[in-house]
C-alpha cells in the first residue's frame, strides 16, 4: 500500500498562516511582530495566537525586547521549526507531483 503525501503533512504546520509564519522566518532570521502581521495581513491577537501554537510545539523561539524606546517581539525559526518546514515542504512536492503526473498521464477514454 501506498502512502498518500498528504498523510505526511503536520496539521500545526500545515495551516496556512502558521506555514506563512515559518517560511518567513526561515528567510529572514530573526523576523519582527510587525512584518509578520503586515505581510500575512493579520490582527495582532490573530498572530500572536498562531505563534503561540507553533511556540508550544516547539518551531519557533519568541524574544521580547526594545528597539530603542519601542517594544519589538522577534521570532526566530529553532532547529525543529527548520526540519519540520522541510519536511512538510518535501511531503507538498511529492503531492504536486503526483497530481502533475496525473494530469499528463494518458486516459483511456481513447
Amino acid at each position: 500500500m501506498t502512502v498518500h503525501p498528504t498523510n505526511g503533512l503536520d496539521d500545526v504546520v500545515h495551516q496556512r498562516v502558521r506555514l506563512g509564519i515559518l517560511a518567513i522566518a526561515h528567510q529572514a532570521r530573526p523576523v519582527e511582530f510587525g512584518f509578520l502581521r503586515t505581510t500575512l495581513q493579520l490582527t495582532a491577537g490573530n498572530l500572536g495566537q498562531h505563534l503561540t501554537v507553533l511556540e508550544k510545539a516547539e518551531l519557533i523561539q519568541i524574544e521580547k525586547g526594545y528597539e530603542g524606546k519601542r517594544p519589538r517581539t522577534w521570532v526566530t525559526l529553532t532547529a525543529a521549526g527548520k526540519a519540520a518546514l522541510r519536511a512538510e515542504i518535501a511531503h507538498l512536492k511529492q503531492l504536486i507531483h503526483q497530481v502533475e503526473e496525473a494530469e499528463t498521464a494518458p486516459t483511456g477514454d481513447g
